[in-house]
This record gives C-alpha cells, sequence and structure tokens, in this order.
C-alpha cells in the first residue's frame, strides 16, 4: 500500500489467501485487491460486504451463486456478467482472496 502507515498483513497460504479469516477488515480488502490489481469501487464492496455477511452467518465463503442473486437485486440479468467484470480472474482466484476467505477446496479458480 502507498501509504505512510504500515498495514500489518496477516498470515497468507502460499497463494496468497488469508489463513485465518478472522484476521480481515477492509484495509486488508484494499490491499488484497491492490495484488490482484483491483481497484475497489462501490460495487466491488458491495460484493465484499456480501461476502463478509454471509460468512459471519454461515461459516463458509458464499458460492458464487449466491453473490450472483445478491447482484441481481442491481443488475438483474446482468449479475453474473457484471461479477465477472469486477473480478476478471475469477470469483475464487480473485472475489474470495480479497474478501479474506480461505480458497474453498473443491472450488476451480473460475
Amino acid at each position: 500500500m502507498n501509504s505512510s502507515v504500515e498495514l500489518f498483513m496477516p498470515e497468507r497460504d502460499a497463494e496468497g489467501y488469508l489463513v485465518d479469516p478472522g484476521d480481515w477488515n477492509e484495509a486488508i480488502a484494499t490491499a488484497l485487491a491492490e495484488d490482484e490489481n483491483i481497484v475497489m469501487n462501490d460495487d466491488h464492496w458491495d460484493a465484499v460486504r456480501f461476502m463478509r455477511a454471509f460468512y459471519d452467518e454461515h461459516q463458509v465463503a458464499a458460492d458464487a451463486r449466491f453473490v450472483i442473486r445478491h447482484l441481481g437485486e442491481r443488475y438483474g440479468r446482468e449479475a453474473q456478467k457484471k461479477l465477472f467484470e469486477l473480478f476478471p480472474y475469477g470469483y475464487v482466484k480473485q472475489a474470495c482472496k480479497i474478501a479474506g476467505m480461505r480458497r474453498p477446496r473443491a472450488w476451480s479458480t473460475g
């Protein structure tokens, strides 16, 4: 990050995912997004905050279909397209990482 205050970055695995999702906060999300060459905007935050709320409630990462359904409230039939515009290298590769999730084991990186 380009700030005068050093950000404490929690432990990450070899692929850059947080080892403990409880270590996540929005400053860390911003730094993780920068690592992915993503500048967070309101749409990114909407998706990421939904993912965090889902995780807090269910203790598992939200499947992409739940995030698409959430985005559908704003984007209708364009929700899936919007998710992949926001995170062009994939839901697992970017959205889950930025939201502080562990890498889902059974999911592909797309």
